[in-house]
């Protein structure tokens, strides 16, 4: 990536963006560029919503894919970290304080993060969200995958095929999954809606528990627990939070639960067909630094991670009584020993 930057991207970041230029008025992107990465400092206002692995793993890639392509960290970057503490609440108040303060960009993790932060920046502040399960129900991108305003970022769309057909291999003789999600989180109704339209290619039948708070989740994992042969973990915010809740209550029911990345396999999980979202972090800090380089968001459709690897945690499964079955052994790889 050449570390170019757009002499109106200059100006805008030498008067603090009062010129409003990331804003989307405009769907020409400026070419005309210095010979340097900008010696002045910008500020990205990261906003979080929940405090879990794999998160802050976006976070950390984040921060790696901006500093490979030119903004390092108290050199000419500072970044403002706020977490929403996976309260919806939060998300409004995160996202306005941080286009109050005039931020130079912003950057939404996960789905509910993502949507505040574009409805406050009201196209004023270009956006860049990651772990966004999918774009066009959030509605942060068009069918076509090109963006709604000046917003773009990564996804984090599962492999809901591959996970299907690991959780049969691993279970041959079930019938049912068990997905808790919450209501409200666009990303999972999406997912729930894939995995109930595959799942019976694999023989399962989809048993779904819909939650509107982190406090409904005791009860409704026990509850869901009792029903079926196994649980499938979404990347719902809310229910990843409680992850602990989660398996405490499918190991009293003597059932795997799958996760659906690496941090949830090392937390408890038995196993996933997953994606690294440090990586996915990295993706976006690139796209990122395209944006304050001089590139318009709205030009640059949404991307998504397309590499996926089978994870195992050895000790859940032999905790079930379970093994990982011989054609993936091969693949597989510990989670605790993939850092």
């Amino acid at each position: 990536m050449k570390k170019f930057i757009s002499l109106m991207a200059v100006a805008c970041l030498t008067m603090g963006m009062f010129t409003g230029c990331g804003s989307t008025d405009s769907n020409e992107t400026d070419t005309t560029q210095s010979s340097q990465v900008s010696e002045d400092m910008v500020t990205v206002g990261i906003a979080q919503f929940a405090p879990h692995g794999s998160l802050d793993n976006c976070v950390e890639g984040f921060k790696l894919g901006m500093a490979e392509a030119g903004f390092v960290e108290g050199e000419n970057v500072t970044y403002d970290l706020q977490n929403a503490q996976a309260d919806m609440a939060n998300t409004n108040q995160i996202a306005q304080s941080m286009v109050a303060a005039n931020v130079d960009l912003l950057c939404g993790v996960a789905t509910p993060m993502a949507q505040a932060c574009y409805n406050a920046a009201n196209g004023k502040i270009p956006v860049i969200y990651t772990a966004v399960t999918d774009p066009v129900a959030a509605e942060l991108a068009n069918e076509d995958g090109t963006s709604v305003g000046n917003v773009t970022g990564t996804s984090d769309k599962l492999a809901i095929d591959a996970q299907l057909d690991m959780i049969r291999k691993f279970l041959p003789e079930a019938k049912t999954i068990g997905i808790l999600y919450t209501t409200s989180e666009a990303n999972s109704v999406s997912a729930i809606e894939e995995y109930k339209a595959l799942a019976p290619n694999y023989g399962f039948e989809i048993v779904e528990s819909g939650i509107s708070q982190s406090s409904d989740i005791p009860i409704a994992a026990t509850d869901l627990a009792g029903k079926v042969d196994c649980i499938s973990n979404l990347t719902d915010n809310t229910v990843v939070s409680a992850l602990a809740t989660v398996l405490d209550a499918a190991n009293k029911a003597g059932i795997p639960v799958f996760g659906s990345e690496i941090e949830q396999v090392k937390n408890g999980c038995v196993a996933t067909e997953g994606l690294d979202y440090i990586a996915l972090g990295k993706q976006t800090g690139e796209m990122a630094a395209r944006v304050l380089k001089g590139e318009n968001a709205q030009d640059i459709p949404f991307e998504t991670i397309t590499e996926y690897s089978l994870y195992i945690n050895s000790a859940a499964l032999e905790n079930l009584g379970l093994s990982c079955p011989e054609d993936l052994k091969a693949t597989a790889t510990e989670a605790a020993e993939a850092e």
